[in-house]
């Protein structure tokens, strides 16, 4: 098994900056992609940022310039630095991995971390 541990959520005011971390535990040789996505309130989950194992990182438009995604190999865990947050990326937001085994490959999901921000 595989356990996905988020951290860092809160609530900031709009223009304010979080970190969100993400560590993987368990039943791993080696993880591929790791990403964060994000869900509001009547929204679908949406595809936040996503960083592959050897570091090209693509990121959602609305985040671009804003956040930045990383990870620590040695460590299993991606990070997710949020600056100039506006009112629109309040959600809760969940990170995802892409984690390989002896014989098997699957997606695994964290528990979500609440992210508010206020105007």
């Amino acid at each position: 098994q595989v356990q996905l541990v988020e951290s860092g959520g809160g609530l900031v005011q709009a223009g304010g900056s979080l970190r969100l971390s993400c560590a993987a535990s368990g039943r791993i040789f080696s993880i591929n992609a790791m990403g964060w996505y994000r869900q509001a309130p009547g929204k679908q989950r949406e595809l936040v940022a996503i960083i592959t194992s050897g570091g090209p990182t693509n990121y959602a438009d609305s985040v671009k310039g804003r956040f930045t995604i990383s990870r620590d190999n040695a460590k299993n865990t991606v990070y997710l630095q949020m600056n100039s947050l506006k009112p629109e990326d309040t959600a809760v937001y969940y990170c995802n991995a892409d984690v390989s085994w002896v014989r098997s490959r699957d997606v695994h999901w964290g528990q979500g971390t609440q992210v508010t921000v206020s105007s």
